[in-house]
């Protein structure tokens, strides 16, 4: 069986957000495909914060080097697929290292000064989104890159489809408490309508302490670190899932919404533009809580557009195609 290493930050794997379950499925479509995935990791972190000054995420990555080469060793790993941009030094040492960004240089993210100079020395590249593989080529001149998108889960989609019980003044969130994220406008508009029931749901369990400085209005339910299954059955009651982050590199609660069939309220950046269908919505600052009104007041309780697309252009099943074609090409690639 061949082995093919994915490096991320130790915080990663431990989290229940998109890298962790990004992780597991790559190394269950791996095994259906005869590749064994290491999940490897910096053995410490150089910082429990994000943006700390000095203590910046890429500077933590450069310092961790030699316990992330010696596990890459240890296992005689050839192949590495990278999701950090502070690791793309990588390639100095193991030939065949491709990124596969889980955040990227765009202005909107905090930090993405810090990112810019690792990515001009990436020279191949998994991504997400079309956007980013345009991205990548205006920007840093990469064209090495192939698109394949992070699959969810075609059995939990069907196993907590029901439509009758959705609730119809339910609105659902899905983020990190971090600016970028603005879970503040949630809680805003939860203040503004008082008649909706506000879920957000936090990645982490590291959220429930830094939420505590919110005042949260009583018509809004804090969860934290749900499992896939529990995500699933929660959107399924959910009447429309609202995103109002600045930036992401898949965004991947909006494709399980989709497959659940609710109605969807993004951003209008380019980064989201391969949500869309029937009922998906984009909007902005000046213009979300009214989106949001408008859809939780729509006579339909769920869309059968919507879940089409996306188990026509998200499910595990494209995941696994498309790894399967990456893999037989770049795993016959030796030192």
């Amino acid at each position: 069986m061949s082995k093919v290493g994915l490096v991320m930050r130790k915080i990663q794997f431990t989290e229940a957000q998109g890298p962790r379950v990004f992780a597991e499925r790559l190394q269950a479509i791996g095994r259906e495909l005869g590749v064994e995935i290491v999940f490897i990791s910096p053995e410490r972190h150089v910082s429990g914060h994000d943006w700390l000054p000095g203590y910046e995420h890429e500077k933590g990555d450069l310092v961790n080097y030699d316990i992330v080469l010696d596990q890459i060793y240890a296992q005689g790993i050839e192949h590495v697929i990278y999701t950090v941009s502070g690791f793309t030094f990588l390639k100095m040492f193991i030939k065949n290292s491709v990124l596969f960004p889980h955040s990227f240089p765009d202005p909107a993210l905090t930090g993405y000064e810090m990112m810019k100079p690792f990515y001009t020395m990436v020279d191949k590249a998994v991504v997400q989104t079309d956007f980013l593989k345009r991205q990548l080529a205006s920007q840093f001149g990469v064209t090495d890159t192939t698109v394949i998108p992070i699959g969810f889960s075609e059995s939990l989609a069907e196993k907590h489809f029901d439509p009758s019980q959705v609730v119809e003044n339910r609105i659902l969130w899905i983020g990190r408490d971090e600016e970028n994220r603005r879970p503040d406008l949630v809680l805003e508009y939860a203040r503004r309508n008082p008649d909706k029931e506000v879920f957000m749901v936090f990645g982490g369990e590291r959220y429930r302490e830094s939420t505590k400085k919110y005042d949260i209005p009583g018509n809004v339910k804090l969860r934290f670190a749900l499992t896939q299954s529990q995500v699933f059955e929660l959107m399924n009651s959910a009447k429309v899932y609202w995103s109002c982050s600045k930036f992401d590199t898949f965004a991947m609660p909006l494709t399980e919404a989709l497959a659940m069939g609710k109605i969807v309220v993004k951003p209008e950046h380019p980064c989201y533009d391969h949500i869309s269908s029937s009922h998906a919505f984009a909007g902005n600052e000046k213009n979300w809580f009214e989106l949001v009104n408008m859809a939780a007041a729509s006579p339909r309780s769920w869309s059968a557009e919507n879940r089409d697309y996306a188990f026509e252009k998200f499910s595990s099943r494209v995941m696994k195609e498309g790894y399967q074609s990456f893999f037989s090409s770049w795993l016959s690639t030796t030192r």
